[in-house]
């Protein structure tokens, strides 16, 4: 089984309660949740990390069960569009595998009408209303003080923390919003402790099902994570690499993918994954300084990360592909295009986004430069 559904209400309290006075206290309005806190260990500190051994058929996590206690809760009172479970998924016929999912009453621009969604942007901020719409916020991910995490079952909304948001227009089970808030100095640019923290969540969620995506589509970009689980392994996954970029074993190792329609590279490590984050970020904020469109998949519970690199966007290439399209799974709204889908249909559509050869090599060029100078 790929995730262990949970329909206990009573899963917060059978928690211990730890000393709230230990964990950092700051009020966002006056709402309080639950507060899941990472261990003080980073990234970097390896050790405390290998006990996860990423088998999704074990026990759920601490943070796997309050994921799915939280969004199973908002499930059964209504607060979803739609069933996402009841979607029909397909194997588009081909070489690459391509997944076709249909939904007819799905919709990608959840967030972009403050009038009528739950979550909305203010300027280059991402505001939740948290009086009419408080049900949409699970929880929420902060650092801790101790050597092991702990939950809270309830608290205020500290500062440096990840805001976890249902989404209610899910593409898959468990899909929700997971939103910086409170960094200091944070901006619409990617930064390397917004994905330490994310990256976390992957790694303690410990379930090779659940992958996070971020979409950074020019010119307005905003920082805002999304996570989900799929029960099989997306197409860019299983693709054959050559590396590009190696600091050792056991360390970072940067590949580009081989014979993939998109031109991608995936960030690999096995110990330390604060080197991945940090060169991960600082590309990132490089590629968004120069308006080229990215995508990003977090992968196998955080130790693979792969980057998408896109075309700016031009008359004939109208919009950005998600993460998850990049990554291999489609969505359709109709049965039409569901039941008549192609993969050279699918290919061509992913050609038409991807980077060139040239520019695609300055983009490996950049990263390994990057990569070497922080690995140092």
């Amino acid at each position: 089984m790929v995730v262990k559904q949970l329909k206990d209400d009573n899963f917060l309290l059978k928690c211990a309660t730890p000393d709230q006075a230990k964990c950092p206290q700051f009020s966002c309005g006056s709402i309080q949740i639950p507060l899941y806190c990472f261990a003080s260990q980073s990234l970097d500190d390896s050790g405390p990390f290998g006990r996860f051994s990423c088998i999704p058929d074990d026990e759920p996590s601490t943070l796997e069960s309050l994921l799915l206690a939280q969004w199973e809760d908002r499930m059964w009172k209504g607060i979803y569009r739609y069933d996402v479970t009841t979607s029909e998924i397909k194997i588009i016929g081909g070489r690459r595998k391509f997944l076709a999912q249909l939904n007819e009453e799905w919709n990608m621009d959840h967030l972009s009408d403050p009038d009528e969604n739950e979550v909305c942007w203010r300027g280059d901020s991402f505001i939740f209303n948290w009086v009419k719409h408080h049900e949409e916020l699970l929880f929420c991910v902060a650092s801790g003080e101790k050597a092991i995490p702990e939950l809270i079952p309830t608290a205020p909304v500290p500062n440096a923390s990840i805001l976890v948001l249902s989404n209610v227009t899910p593409v898959e089970y468990g899909h929700v919003f997971l939103v910086p808030h409170g960094f200091t100095g944070i901006s619409q640019f990617m930064d390397a402790r917004s994905l330490e923290m994310v990256t976390r969540v992957a790694m303690e969620v410990n379930n090779r099902s659940f992958r996070v995506f971020y979409d950074c589509s020019m010119p307005s970009a905003s920082l805002y994570f999304q996570a989900c689980y799929f029960s099989n392994p997306l197409p860019v996954e299983v693709m054959p690499v050559v590396t590009l970029w190696d600091n050792g074993l056991g360390g970072t190792r940067i590949c580009s993918l081989i014979d993939y329609p998109i031109k991608a590279l995936l960030f690999e490590s096995k110990s330390n994954l604060k080197v991945s984050v940090e060169v991960l970020a600082e590309i990132c904020s490089c590629l968004q300084g120069k308006n080229i469109p990215y995508s990003f998949l977090i992968s196998d519970c955080g130790k693979r990360i792969f980057l998408f690199p896109q075309q700016m966007r031009t008359s004939t290439n109208s919009h950005a592909l998600s993460s998850w399209e990049c990554s291999g799974h489609f969505v359709f709204k109709s049965r039409n295009d569901f039941d008549q889908v192609t993969e050279e249909a699918m290919l061509k559509r992913m050609a038409t986004v991807s980077l060139d050869e040239p520019g695609f090599q300055v983009v490996k060029q950049l990263c390994c430069s990057i990569a070497s100078k922080l690995a140092s």
